[in-house]
């Protein structure tokens, strides 16, 4: 049995994954009805799959905040729990991160690997480079899209999708979160 692959991403309207300037985490949109449901797709048993800078990101903001602060919503804490792969060519184990290996090697080969061998599904949590990578050589079932109500023209950082291949999507699941942020889950085929 192949294990599914979900990539999880966070959006303004215009297509970035982050912003600069004065905008905070959730790009200031969220709300209990957002939290509780990203703890509960937390909760489930999955194996988390994060490309190296977004480990070494997710480190960083990690360190430098408490179990208290808004950088350890619960559904945060919950993917620390869960097993990790980080895929990278240049990082080593042990890593600072619970339950986390490194597999070295292409993301491709490594998931394809994984998908064939994973007792739980996986998910990636933002890693952009990764996932586009592993959509476009088909390792991708489900995009999960939470899009915000912002548009980041000024100040938007990392383009989702800039460089990617293009992809048909069939809506498989929507939802409204707090009134305002929308869940859009895909199944992504290559045109």
């Amino acid at each position: 049995m192949t294990a599914t692959y979900t990539f999880d991403v966070f959006t303004s309207l215009d297509g970035f994954g982050a912003a600069g300037g004065d905008w905070t985490g959730y790009w200031g949109k969220q709300g209990p009805e957002l939290l509780d449901h990203r703890l509960a797709v937390y909760d489930d048993d999955q194996r988390m799959v994060l490309g190296a800078n977004t480990y070494r990101a997710f480190a960083r903001m990690l360190e430098s905040s408490t179990v208290e602060s808004e950088l350890r919503d619960a559904w945060v804490t919950r993917m620390l729990d869960l097993p990790t792969t980080v895929v990278s060519t240049t990082l080593e184990g042990p890593l600072d991160w619970p339950n986390a290996s490194v597999a070295s090697g292409d993301a491709v080969d490594v998931v394809a690997r994984l998908k064939k061998e994973s007792d739980l599904p996986l998910r990636s949590h933002g890693s952009l480079s990764m996932n586009r990578a592993l959509m476009a050589a088909g390792l991708v079932d489900r995009v999960q899209v939470t899009l915000f109500p912002v548009i980041t023209g000024q100040t938007g950082m990392e383009r989702i999708f800039q460089g990617a291949a293009d992809f048909d999507l069939e809506l498989l699941e929507t939802r409204t979160l707090d009134g305002r942020a929308q869940e859009l889950i895909y199944r992504p085929s290559l045109h």
